[in-house]
């Protein structure tokens, strides 16, 4: 492995102008591909099929057709001035005049007038109008919202307070602008502090956006095919430029680092490339096996995002490979330090002498060498406090009322649980199948009226039969909101008491809707957190027993991450589910954690503690192969990588806390969790807790039994075959040292 990479960067630094030009010319293909690939469309998939929500989501389908469930919704809340009543006459007139204006419109299917709906409240403060559009949200005709907002505001100037709910106006959380700037200016300031080098720090951030750029387009060219869509490759933006930064500012830091030991340009790149390039791809291998492991969580639009995310990887590992070495290449010393790039200063034995006596990485190593078990005890019971609430996570998906009051869609929630009680923005969709039933209104109407008894559910509306009068379709509305426990327990409670009225009339029926959508979507991910955790987590320890040749490295490498997954998700139930703190961050809302949040957590923040965890205790392994003491190797390991681990860190604590500014809940929970799993994985786990454990352990961390030893292949990713071309290629000037002999383990 190292040999072929070796000769792979050597390769791309000679022919350096040619592999740039072939990047070009794949990122131009790819990129005119996205501009003529038609939009991706629906492909019917389900978002989570065998739940029983999407099962009766699919019934009504079936059963009623031209009943387009997934069509744009505006519930258009009105509120009369206090004192006044919306049934006044001028306060109806505007209402009314709404109403027809709406019901106008090209892509409205239908417009309700509260009046003849019955959709006013008993005190007559409060009313609402449904208004069913034809298209999806994404769909709407800039003219048709323009109409909306249009309408909206006459009413209003009539002295009524409207505010619109639903999916028609509703904003979409995204994933880049303003936030994703700030978090690439602030990389860019870490990458300079860190290398003192604009074009070193440049270089990174450079490739990282060409292989995003690469994945994007070709997710987008795709997409018709695939069905893929800008939202799909979310996961793969995000993360794709994550590891793209961290992949080449390792490969970027061993080249510096070879050429202060005296190699000329190429050689340098080729024996970066043959290093860092090795741990580069085996810390891409395991950031693939997670995202692929999304597949096991049995949701498609996650499996796709997963496939997707791991497609960017494999693109950022290329380019670290190939794309980095070949403009090393044209600016060889561009990338190196003022200092450096002196007369006579790459003098490698100078500065082996300064990073051993003074470097930061090397004095804390130190530091925990002296103390392990105190570090390791302090390490892992603040961790472990800190997972603690974990215990108490709560899963859902947070809708209206977890935007900010400012939006018209968390005033137009807040008005209806007002006017109209909590439940009546969670109202439960009960679908009766009654083919087999002898008396089909009968048993429909036994249904609704068991259900309408059933302890918490306030109002049933009247069964409304299709065509064929072999299937039912009612509302309950429960007295709870939807994210709320109780009204889980009423749901539960009513699919409970569908064996009885099965054998009493025949007749079957299944709960759906939006709060039942979500708890059957938030128990199946809570169901499958636990398989994807440990399919990932022993697929990853066969690689990285691959990888360092023993067993308990690995498997303090999993413990570990397990350690700081489990204390973000313990960090965002006290902050966003309890409240703790939630101020400083603008949280307006508690309450339950999103339910893919854990899943992607866990999946993204997996992929970094890799990367950490391999390219640090990667050189200490080399060290150790290559004669050094147990605790040496620790030493040396830092003082090579723990600068550039330490940074790689902060620029992902930086992008990922650009996202917490915004003001979509969701996006605010990710952002958040995703900084502080990093804080702890890379400083805690990955620099503290990995060197006491390593110290404690001494040779047996090395230890591996004979016969796996066998078993397992060999790859070389120390650079061990590198070795005697490293001392032929020296700088005459480099300090001349007696080479120790390598260890076979």
């Amino acid at each position: 492995m190292a040999t072929f990479l070796y000769r792979l960067g050597r390769t791309a630094f000679r022919r350096r102008w040619l592999v740039t030009l072939l990047w070009a010319v794949v990122l131009g293909g790819v990129g005119l591909g996205a501009s003529r690939a038609p939009a991706a469309s629906d492909d019917g998939t389900s978002f989570m099929p065998g739940i029983e929500a999407q099962k009766a989501f699919d019934l009504i389908g079936e059963r009623f057709p031209g009943s387009d469930a997934n069509g744009a919704k505006a519930r258009i809340v009105f509120i009369a001035p206090g004192g006044e009543k919306v049934t006044a006459e001028e306060n109806r007139a505007a209402i009314d005049g709404l109403v027809s204006t709406l019901a106008e419109g090209a892509q409205v299917d239908s417009a309700v007038d509260p009046f003849k709906a019955h959709a006013v409240s008993k005190d007559a403060s409060t009313a609402y109008a449904t208004v069913d559009y034809k298209v999806k949200a994404d769909d709407l005709s800039d003219a048709s919202k323009a109409g909306l907002e249009k309408a909206v505001d006459q009413a209003r100037e009539a002295g009524l307070t409207v505010e619109v709910g639903g999916t028609a106006l509703a904003s979409q959380p995204a994933a880049g602008g303003p936030a994703e700037a700030i978090g690439i200016a602030l990389a860019a300031v870490v990458l300079l502090i860190t290398f003192g080098s604009l074009a070193a720090a440049g270089l990174p951030l450079l490739t990282a956006v060409i292989g995003v750029g690469v994945s994007m387009c070709a997710i987008l060219a795709l997409g018709g095919a695939l069905g893929l869509t800008m939202t799909t490759g979310t996961l793969a933006s995000m993360l794709g430029l994550a590891v793209g930064i961290d992949y080449a500012l390792f490969v970027v830091s061993r080249y510096r680092e070879e050429r202060t030991r005296g190699h000329d340009p190429r050689e340098a790149a080729g024996l970066a490339v043959g290093t860092a390039g090795s741990a580069v791809v085996f810390a891409g291998l395991t950031v693939i096996i997670a995202l692929a492991g999304l597949s096991v969580v049995g949701v498609p639009m996650l499996t796709k995002m997963g496939l997707c995310a791991a497609g960017a990887v494999a693109v950022g590992v290329l380019v670290a490979l190939t794309l980095v070495p070949a403009l090393l290449g044209m600016w060889p010393n561009a990338v190196l330090s003022r200092r450096v790039r002196k007369p006579g200063k790459r003098d490698g034995g100078a500065g082996r002498r300064r990073g051993t006596a003074g470097s930061g990485g090397t004095r804390w190593a130190r530091f925990v060498m002296r103390r392990p078990v105190t570090v390791l005890v302090l390490g892992v019971a603040g961790l472990a406090a800190l997972a603690l609430p974990a215990a108490r996570l709560e899963m859902g998906m947070p809708g209206a009322e977890a935007k900010p009051t400012s939006s018209t869609e968390r005033r137009a929630y807040d008005a209806l649980a007002d006017g109209f009680g909590a439940g009546f923005n969670g109202p439960l969709t009960i679908v009766a199948d009654v083919k087999a039933a002898a008396d089909p209104h009968a048993a429909a109407t036994a249904v609704a009226e068991q259900i309408k008894h059933t302890r918490g559910v306030v109002s049933v509306t009247h069964p409304r039969f299709n065509k064929a009068e072999d299937a039912a379709l009612f509302s309950a509305v429960p007295a709870t909101g939807p994210n709320e426990e109780a009204t889980k327990d009423i749901v539960q409670t009513i699919r409970a008491e569908r064996p009885a009225l099965e054998a009493d009339t025949g007749a079957t029926f299944e709960v759906t809707g939006s709060t039942a959508m979500n708890i059957d979507i938030a128990q199946a991910l809570r169901d499958a957190l636990v398989p994807y955790l440990a399919v990932i987590v022993v697929l990853s320890l066969l690689l990285l027993m691959v990888v360092f040749r023993s067993i308990l490295v690995p498997v303090k490498a999993a413990l570990g991450f397990l350690l700081s997954v489990l204390a973000s998700l313990g960090t965002v139930v006290a902050v966003f589910q309890w409240g703790w703190g939630a101020g400083l961050l603008g949280v307006e809302q508690t309450g339950p954690i999103m339910s893919l949040m854990p899943i992607f957590l866990v999946g993204i923040v997996f992929g970094l503690a890799m990367d950490y965890e391999v390219f640090l205790v990667a050189r200490m392994r080399e060290a150790y192969v290559h004669g050094e003491r147990p605790g040496q190797a620790v030493v040396s390991g830092f003082r090579h990588s723990a600068r550039v681990v330490v940074a790689a860190a902060v620029i992902m604590i930086a992008v990922f806390s650009g996202f917490i500014g915004s003001g979509e809940s969701m996006v605010k929970t990710i952002g958040f969790g995703l900084a502080v799993a990093v804080l702890f994985d890379a400083f805690v786990v990955r620099m503290a807790l990995v060197p006491a454990v390593l110290a404690l352990l001494g040779d047996r961390a090395w230890w591996l039994p004979r016969w796996l030893d066998k078993a397992l292949p060999r790859i070389d990713v120390e650079g061990s075959a590198l070795t005697s071309r490293t001392q032929a290629s020296a700088a005459p000037g480099a300090e001349a040292h007696t080479p120790q002999p390598a260890r076979t383990v």
